[in-house]
């Protein structure tokens, strides 16, 4: 029955003009180009679906933890610069040892390493928990499991940046680098913002031992994990001198320097992330002595700053390939912003600001992870990686004690303003350096067309036989494989 009805319409004009309309629009260039952007491709695997479900529950528990961590060393100091040295003791590790985790994650196989280095930290959140619970923590004791979470944190994080091409390959890893960011900054929102309640209501050990937990997802996540569908890399002959070690650093800091686009993203998110980026160190005294919003305010101000950084994490997991404007976009947006937030006295205008410099946060700093990874050999992922990692984490140990001595000798709003002004100098000096050099096509968004398929002859008028080459449409074809 439904098929008679379709003939009778389709004999009447009608329905021919209908007809011809529906297979327009199926096969015009816009749709092609929504088909292309793949914004869901790298949950076609089975190992990155249980990597990102474990991922997004593990970071709530991180960012509630750094919050409490934040507020509680607040309380037990009421000195904005104690908070820039736990923030140094974390990431000085990262600094010193970043580079030889690179070492490792090209040496060792990587699931079982992250197994390890989310087993240890989990059992640090356990014993900071404890040590809040029963009243007895004090300020070095918050600074030494800074200091082993940092050491962890130096192996953990250059493997598991290097681990997703192994899950994914190649074809699927710049959908997978945006869809990462968008869970850390969707729990960047929701941890706050929880945390911040749970200070206020509950109590801030519950954040940590809520944080221990959740290591358990990511935890299982990595053991259920099929092994026939990684695709790993070969493996890095394991160095067996100080001189071996030397020179496999050197490999990797060499293919930095000489590649103009990972020589950028390094430099920018480095300086960055030194300058700007570090207004997590200050923003709790923020809350508390400019804007008076107390734990509750402070709370909503992160998560303001996680909604935007997931904002540009989504807009980079739709447009798949990075391009190099984003990196210097976002360092100028992030600056100017921060300065706007420096001098704000409104709560209101204070969370539209923290949003502002997310959007701009993460849309350097993802697309500086995504141009590396679509660069980067495979069998040197590792230790490129790790220098992102090193400069990025790294960078704390400087800038958090420069935060913190600003705020503590001229006032927090200085210090945010201080950073905001670097940072934007920053943008500016990677913009003037970009319109000196030619553009860089292999990191040009390029879409992947569908294959066409057969029409009726007729339907479409002037489309003799089916739809226009994608040449004609100016729709290339997708080169090579794609990055993160």
């Amino acid at each position: 029955m439904r098929d008679h009805l379709r003939r009778v319409i389709r004999q009447q004009p009608a329905g021919r003009a209908y007809a011809a309309w529906i297979v327009t629009v199926r096969h015009s260039p816009t749709r092609r180009r929504i088909r292309g952007l793949r914004v869901w491709g790298a949950f076609r695997h089975h190992n990155y679906r249980l990597f990102f479900a474990g991922q997004l529950v593990s970071l709530v528990g991180t960012w509630m933890q750094s919050v409490a961590q934040g507020w509680l060393v607040l309380q037990l100091t009421n000195d904005p610069f104690a908070l820039g040295l736990v923030a140094a003791a974390q990431f000085v590790p990262v600094l010193v040892l970043g580079l030889f985790g690179g070492l490792v994650a090209d040496a060792l196989p990587k699931r079982r390493t992250l197994i390890g280095t989310q087993a240890a930290q989990m059992l640090l959140a356990f014993a900071l928990g404890l040590l809040t619970m029963t009243g007895r923590v004090e300020v070095w004791h918050i600074l030494v499991l800074a200091f082993l979470l940092g050491v962890t944190n130096a192996v953990d994080m250059p493997t598991r940046q290097s681990f997703v091409v192994e899950m994914v390959g190649r074809e699927d890893i710049g959908n997978a680098v945006g869809l990462n960011s968008s869970a850390f900054n969707a729990a960047r929102i929701v941890g706050p913002a929880v945390a911040g309640l749970a200070i206020g209501y509950v109590g801030i050990a519950a954040c940590f031992v809520l944080n221990g937990m959740s290591f358990l997802a990511v935890i299982v996540g990595y053991l259920l994990m099929r092994d026939d569908e990684l695709r790993p890399a070969p493996a890095m002959a394991r160095p067996r001198s100080g001189r071996a070690v030397v020179a496999n650093l050197a490999e990797g800091l060499s293919y930095v320097r000489r590649t103009p686009i990972v020589l950028l993203g390094v430099s920018v998110v480095g300086l960055v992330a030194t300058f700007g980026m570090n207004f997590n160190v200050v923003v709790p005294a923020m809350a508390r002595d400019v804007l008076g919003v107390g734990s509750v305010g402070f709370g909503f101000l992160m998560a303001a700053t996680g909604l935007g950084s997931l904002t540009a994490a989504v807009a980079l997991a739709v447009a798949g390939r990075p391009r190099r404007s984003w990196i210097v976009g976002g360092a100028i947006l992030l600056g100017v912003l921060l300065v706007g937030f420096s001098q704000s006295r409104s709560f209101t205008l204070s969370l539209l600001c923290m949003y502002g410099v997310g959007v701009g946060g993460i849309g350097m700093a993802a697309t500086a992870n995504a141009a590396i990874q679509t660069a980067v050999p495979d069998h040197l992922r590792g230790r490129v990686m790790s220098v992102y990692t090193t400069v990025f984490a790294g960078s704390t140990p400087i800038g958090g004690p420069v935060s913190g001595a600003i705020a503590a000798s001229f006032g927090v709003a200085t210090a945010v303003a201080f950073g905001g002004v670097m940072s934007a100098l920053v943008g500016i000096g990677g913009l003037l350096w970009l319109r000196r050099r030619p553009a860089e096509p292999q990191l040009e968004p390029q879409l992947e067309l569908p294959p066409e398929l057969p029409l009726e002859p007729g339907l479409v008028p002037g489309h003799a036989g089916g739809m226009m080459a994608p040449a004609a449409e100016g729709v290339a074809s997708r080169p090579g494989p794609p990055g993160p």
